[in-house]
């Protein structure tokens, strides 16, 4: 990839093979906007049906051919392919073409690199990278150089044994930096677990978003809480996860969570590598699906969220499909039923119908409540503390008083006791 310091865009042609398996031209429409994301200027696309890929150069002989003399003609400078391509592959094809040959999966590593900024995200796009780049070495030359693979020199504390080859060496080192790789985000997923048990204990009730790369999670995430989250009109332009309090119309406080975005075929490195941040949503008590309704594609980018969710285990969490961008369309449709919501994130419309929803779907957990428990009741405030959370309790004349986050179960029977119910503003 080019500079990123530099303003000059990297031309490339795109190209795809059409095997029937899904729609090409619109796999190739997202292409165009994930090489917009990297930096990257779309001169033209180039699509063949087949039915497989070739195994020298992924394209046919003659399909090859018209994509050297759309470089030619165009001055590309580098060549997308929508497919995930072998090591051999690209250096067959760089060979043919004369520029760099990215694949699809090469392409949304570049993206996601560019956009970690946690220590956790910095460490899960590299362990992707480094997954990617094993089975490639042996056909792959100078494009490691693209995805920081190789490693073998003595820069990176490596020695070549006895007879071992430099392919040997680079497989022994990527390898040793994988296990590290894992271990570190072990650690930090342990951490990340640690920290659900806590908000699930404190009684926190959580909400993810979810849904496509750029249909507008983070603007629905910073019209709802303030939460001042980076917003850009590029693919996965938020890619570590936010967390903000909101403020429900019943009174409650539950925790809105953002979650990286999704695109078709997202690699399965890319899955593995984010799962514990992709699991806020399989632990959430409620998810968003949020959509661009204006977008012709928004009915298989729902399929698609989905999809992935049933992967994660999250199949059993409700859901409320969020249509949003309404404002783009002159008649945008009346939300129908009490599991879809259409909103307007940037105007606001329909955000408080989408509020008062989220409060009706979420299960009530704990409510947090100042009691008075007389003391011949004390069996009670024994089980409050079990099933609950105490921030205060004192003894007073008349009983014990307790501030504390009390188990749904147990609300009926304390409630001639509450002095105050602070969820409810009361």
């Amino acid at each position: 990839m080019h500079d990123t310091d530099s303003p000059a865009l990297t031309r490339a042609v795109l190209c795809a093979v059409d095997l029937g398996l899904w729609d090409a031209e619109a796999s190739l429409r997202e292409l165009a906007e994930l090489a917009k994301s990297a930096d990257m200027e779309p001169l033209a696309e180039l699509i063949q049906k087949r039915d497989s890929l070739d195994n020298a150069t992924a394209m046919g002989g003659g399909k090859l051919m018209e994509l050297e003399l759309y470089i030619h003609n165009t001055g590309a400078e580098a060549v997308i392919f929508d497919h995930e391509l072998s090591g051999v592959q690209i250096r067959n094809m760089e060979k043919a073409c004369g520029v760099p040959v990215i694949d699809r999966t090469m392409l949304i590593l570049e993206i996601f690199a560019r956009r970690a900024a946690t220590h956790e995200g910095k460490l899960q796009v590299e362990l992707a990278r480094q997954r990617y780049l094993l089975p490639r070495l042996s056909g792959m030359g100078a494009e490691l150089s693209r995805l920081g693979g190789g490693g073998g020199g003595a820069g990176a504390g490596a020695r070549r044994g006895k007879g071992e080859s430099k392919l040997e060496l680079d497989r022994r080192h990527i390898r040793r930096r994988i296990t590290a790789l894992e271990a570190q985000l072990k650690a930090l997923t342990k951490r990340r677990e640690q920290i659900r048990e806590r908000r699930e204990k404190d009684g926190v009730t959580s909400v993810a978003v979810v849904g496509y790369t750029n249909v507008g999670k983070s603007s629905l995430l910073n019209a709802l809480t303030g939460a001042g989250v980076l917003v850009e009109d590029k693919l996965f332009a938020t890619l570590d996860p936010s967390a903000r309090a909101l403020k429900l119309p019943d009174g409650r406080t539950v925790l809105l969570i953002d979650t990286v975005g999704l695109v078709r075929r997202l690699p399965h490195h890319l899955v593995e590598a984010f799962r514990s941040t992709l699991d806020e949503a399989a632990r959430a008590d409620l998810i968003l699906n949020v959509c661009d309704i204006s977008s012709a594609d928004a009915p298989e980018q729902a399929d698609i969220t989905q999809e992935l969710l049933k992967e994660l285990g999250a199949q059993r969490v409700p859901v409320i499909n969020v249509l949003n961008k309404a404002d783009l369309l002159t008649s945008p449709p009346e939300a129908m039923g009490e599991r879809t919501a259409v909103i307007s994130a940037k105007s606001g419309q329909g955000l408080l119908e989408l509020l008062e929803k989220i409060a009706r779907l979420l299960p009530a957990k704990s409510r947090r409540l100042r009691l008075l428990i007389p003391y011949g009741q004390a069996g009670l405030a024994a089980e409050i503390r079990e099933s609950g959370k105490i921030y205060e309790e004192r003894f007073e004349p008349a009983g014990v008083l307790l501030d504390a986050l009390v188990d749904e179960k147990l609300i009926s029977r304390v409630s001639p006791l509450i002095t105050t119910d602070y969820d409810r503003g009361v």
